[in-house]
């Protein structure tokens, strides 16, 4: 059995019960090493055999695991944030399950919700925003023309935006084009969870300059919207005259 695990954000707390388990108890271990904070491997057991994939290529994986999985061994393949969230996992499935080799996938806590509590921000205000866009700008690879920036900002909505930071000059551009106001806030943060987490906050007018000096790279993420700074309707679910079925209206 492989067990494709999210690693979580980088908190090596963050990851699930299950995840650290099963942490725990694999003979092989696969992490994405770019990403995933080496502490979660201190979770391991003694004697596991432990694989960087950084440097491995998709036939490098698999052959590691078919190996394993011909000594009867059980592997953890660990990927950081949630693996269903720009993670490269269906590739890696679909290898698997031409390889007759049976595996399951745990889930992780994404960076853009680690994001959301470094900021101490809910994305989802009444009046304000109800929907949550998970996205990229494009770079090496490419986006479908109705999933450009610039088309998805006509929603208003709040976005996550992932991998873009060395092109924020673009984004803000793209945004802006796209129908958000130069006023509109927006906030980035940069290894959510870390030790050395860092939150920049700003409007699109300000923050290709905001960021200048600080060091912001690529594990950053952008979030864009009016919820960062704004007066919100109160949620009907705690006003005292809304009924519902755990609990009858006072008026």
């Amino acid at each position: 059995m492989v067990h494709i695990i999210g690693a979580g954000p980088g908190d090596p707390e963050l990851i699930t019960v299950k995840g650290q388990r099963y942490l725990s108890e694999a003979d092989v271990v696969i992490y994405a090493g770019s990403l995933v904070n080496p502490k979660l491997l201190d979770y391991c057991k003694d004697g596991a055999e432990i694989h960087n994939s950084a440097s491995m290529t998709l036939d490098d994986v698999v052959a590691v695991i078919e190996q394993a999985e011909s000594k009867g061994q059980m592997t953890v393949r660990l990927h950081t944030g949630d693996p269903s969230v720009y993670g490269a996992i269906q590739e890696q499935m679909d290898a698997f399950g031409k390889k007759g080799i049976d595996f399951d996938v745990i889930p992780g806590v994404s960076s853009c919700f680690a994001t959301a509590a470094a900021l101490k921000q809910e994305y989802t205000l009444p009046g304000i925003s109800q929907t949550v866009i998970i996205t990229r700008n494009e770079g090496r690879t490419p986006v479908p023309e109705r999933e450009k920036l610039r088309s998805l900002a006509q929603h208003q909505s709040t976005m996550c935006i992932y991998l873009s930071i060395t092109m924020l000059d673009q984004v803000v551009a793209e945004l802006i084009a796209g129908g958000y106001t130069k006023e509109t806030p927006i906030a980035i943060v940069q290894r959510a969870s870390w030790p050395e987490q860092k939150i920049v906050r700003g409007t699109l007018a300000t923050i290709v300059e905001d960021i200048k000096g600080k060091n912001i790279d690529r594990t950053a993420m952008i979030v864009v919207s009016n919820c960062l700074n704004a007066d919100y309707e109160l949620s009907r679910l705690y006003a005292p005259e809304f009924s519902h079925m755990f609990r009858k209206a006072s008026k």
